[in-house]
């Protein structure tokens, strides 16, 4: 699939004033400072759609682009960003879970991961929270470029291994760099693909 047109459509402070219309979405999430902005901006070919900041955490409502006039890019707030306090961290894992369990619009999550770290707490629990909530998902290996193709290659069987001890079939998993455009095409047939299938 190409990514012709897209576009900012709507920011959103919860899951009732999301877009109205009924177009697939696809829902974009991971820990501060994971490179969530620079993907979606590498899988757009539009530099300025999703604002990367140089402070983490910056993402506070759930952003829709529209792509193609067909389907959705979803941006939502990142998690784990230990300098909000407490009432805002709490407000925002509410509105992740109501926009994530209640949105019938929503195809897949795409959960994102930084390739360099080993397992961490944070990211297991939301994947095992995915997982029990039966959401579909794709976990995005992010920031490849930054430890070569070997290594990422490596690093992405060793994190996904480490979920045999609770998870009898594993979940898919893309590896991406935004520097280099990896894994862009790999994205974008797989959301082509699953856009296909609805359409049938």
């Amino acid at each position: 699939m190409i990514i012709k047109n897209s576009e900012f459509s709507k920011s959103a402070p919860t899951l009732s004033l999301c877009p109205k219309d009924d177009k697939p979405e696809y829902a974009f999430i991971g820990r501060s400072n994971v490179g969530k902005s620079s993907l979606i901006n590498m899988l757009c070919n539009h530099k300025g759609l999703a604002k990367t900041s140089a402070s983490p955490g910056k993402t506070l409502l759930i952003n829709h682009f529209i792509i193609n006039n067909e389907w959705y890019l979803v941006d939502l707030p990142g998690y784990g960003f230990a300098k909000r306090s407490k009432s805002i961290q709490d407000k925002l894992q509410k509105m992740i879970a109501s926009y994530i369990l209640q949105r019938p619009q929503l195809v897949n999550v795409f959960l994102l991961i930084d390739i360099r770290h080993e397992q961490q707490k944070i990211d297991r629990e939301f994947v095992d929270w995915l997982g029990q909530s039966q959401i579909p998902f794709t976990i995005v290996f992010t920031k490849a470029d930054k430890i070569g193709p070997g290594k990422a290659k490596q690093n992405a069987q060793d994190w996904m291994n480490k979920l045999l001890d609770t998870w009898e079939a594993l979940p898919p998993y893309i590896i991406t760099s935004s520097e280099k455009g990896t894994g862009k095409d790999e994205m974008l047939n797989y959301i082509g693909q699953l856009n296909k299938e609805m359409n049938k």
